[in-house]
């Protein structure tokens, strides 16, 4: 049997998961960041541009300040960015100068470990974001083999993948990333050894979330084929649409023979403080999930779904949901089966929408689709169709589309922008409307205050004892100071 790490997402897909990315501000993370940093998680799946974009627009918080004071509360575990590549908060494309800068500054504030997701799995441009970044110093980057159910999406499209992942040297590792929650346990078992087989040694891990309810036992499965690490969630952050319950999953992975070496009560310490602060602040808890199997054909996940039920109730088509859910699969594979990951579904969604209240399939197009087409997004994995596609592109709007100039170098930006801001201002600037950025600006350094209902860790760290060590201060502010030994593990 094998030695299973962890990677922890509570704090970055478990809480937009669940707590639509606004349930953590840098208060609440610095809070539990000392603990988590010794639970003995591989990393932490830390941010992603949506995550800091959410920082500034709802806390009005500096998210690169907030990216030092976790590495500077927990400098033992990497600190994990996720991102699309050649894009930074909006989704349109970046120029790669504006793209190296923020790889820079990401890695000059404490980000070592990245994870490279193209969503449509264009190589060209996962090899070249995997060397911006290396570029930039980042000690460890995964390359993102999103999976999905199609036509297209076999085996030996992933293997095939894989193996160019193995060739490239600037990908350190690989994972299977699975957001909607749709491997199974049989899937998994020609999957992953297919995956392998291409690796060449590269270290493989695993990502699904629990949507309906298959990852438990997929997990287990995919340990005894070879995957190094499983990433987890903890406490109210895990289950629902979230990943699985890391005291869950190290509970059963150890009753069939792996050891998984984390602190069990370090662990049973982060759980309570997410299920504290859930208590409190009236925030959903993750649970189990029953199977759901037309969730196979449409992919359509629960945020995205309770959106659509929202706009048909709005427009006083709530009779036609289950239209609309029919659309979804047919638009999908007119569009060359993407997989269904952030911002696909919204396109495929709202366009299915679109084909059903219109007089006609198509009538009405957004733009994003338009730019899809168009190839902003990088290439489908299998042709759009064709009639489908002269409809989209033959409408004048896909001209003016077409016709956009290039995006703006770092130099063009610093002409626009005001003189005199950082880097880092910069960056959000150029991405965000300014008037969310000035009420950060103004707003100041991030307000530490914490929900007073909230069991603090402190005394939720009330009896633990740890064997002798030099104390390390990890955090020291004029309301909070905690120091824990730089042995993690109990007496």
């Amino acid at each position: 049997m094998a030695d299973i790490q962890l990677v922890d997402v509570s704090l970055r897909d478990g809480n937009q998961s669940l707590w639509g990315a606004t349930g953590l501000d840098t208060g609440k993370i610095l809070q539990i960041a000392p603990v988590l940093d010794r639970v003995g998680f591989r990393a932490l799946d830390y941010t992603s541009s949506t995550h800091m974009g959410m920082a500034v627009r709802t806390h009005r918080e500096d998210p690169w300040e907030r990216i030092r004071l976790t590495h500077r509360a927990m400098p033992n575990t990497p600190l994990q960015f996720i991102g699309t590549g050649l894009r930074f908060i909006s989704w349109e494309v970046a120029h790669p100068e504006f793209m190296q800068l923020v790889y820079d500054r990401l890695v000059v504030n404490g980000v070592t470990r990245y994870v490279v997701l193209d969503p449509m799995h264009d190589m060209d441009a996962v090899r070249e974001s995997a060397r911006m970044i290396r570029a930039a110093g980042a000690t460890e980057i995964v390359g993102a083999l999103t999976f999905t159910v199609s036509g297209v999406h076999d085996d030996a499209h992933y293997a095939s993948l894989a193996a160019q992942m193995a060739d490239c040297p600037d990908i350190d590792r690989v994972y299977i990333k699975d957001p909607g929650g749709l491997l199974t346990p049989e899937r998994a078992a020609t999957l992953i050894p297919a995956v392998l087989g291409k690796l060449a040694g590269t270290p493989l891990e695993l990502h699904s979330h629990c949507t309906i309810g298959l990852p438990g036992l997929t997990y287990l499965k995919a340990a005894d084929l070879g995957v190094q690490a499983l990433q987890v969630a903890c406490g109210a952050l895990a289950g629902g649409t979230s990943l699985p319950n890391a005291q869950q999953i190290v509970a059963n992975l150890r009753e069939i023979g792996h050891t998984v070496d984390v602190d069990d009560r370090l662990l049973g310490v982060v759980a309570d403080y997410f299920d504290g602060m859930a208590a409190a602040e009236g925030l959903p808890v993750g649970g189990p999930r029953d199977y759901d199997a037309a969730f196979m054909r449409h992919q359509v996940a629960g945020g995205v779904m309770t959106t659509l039920h929202r706009q048909l109730d709005e427009l006083g088509f709530s009779d036609r949901f289950d239209a609309v859910i029919e659309e979804v699969t047919r638009v999908r594979a007119e569009l060359g089966h993407p997989i269904m990951v952030t911002p696909f579904p919204q396109m495929v969604c709202t366009q299915a929408l679109y084909n059903v209240i219109g007089t006609e399939r198509y009538e009405n197009v957004s733009d994003p689709v338009i730019r899809y087409v168009l190839g902003s997004f990088g290439r489908p994995t299998a042709p759009v169709d064709p009639q489908v596609a002269d409809r989209i592109l033959g409408r004048p709007r896909a001209k003016e589309l077409a016709a956009e100039p290039p995006p703006p170098t770092v130099a063009e930006l610093r002409r626009r922008l005001p003189r005199g801001i950082s880097d880092e201002e910069l960056l959000l600037r150029a991405t965000m409307p300014a008037e969310q950025v000035d009420a950060m600006v103004a707003a100041g350094p991030a307000r530490r205050h914490y929900n007073p209902d909230v069991k603090p860790v402190l005394d939720l760290l009330q009896g633990l004892r740890t064997r002798p060590a030099t104390p390390e201060l990890v955090l020291d502010r004029p309301d909070f100071r905690l120091e824990l030994h730089r042995d993690r593990r109990p007496a």
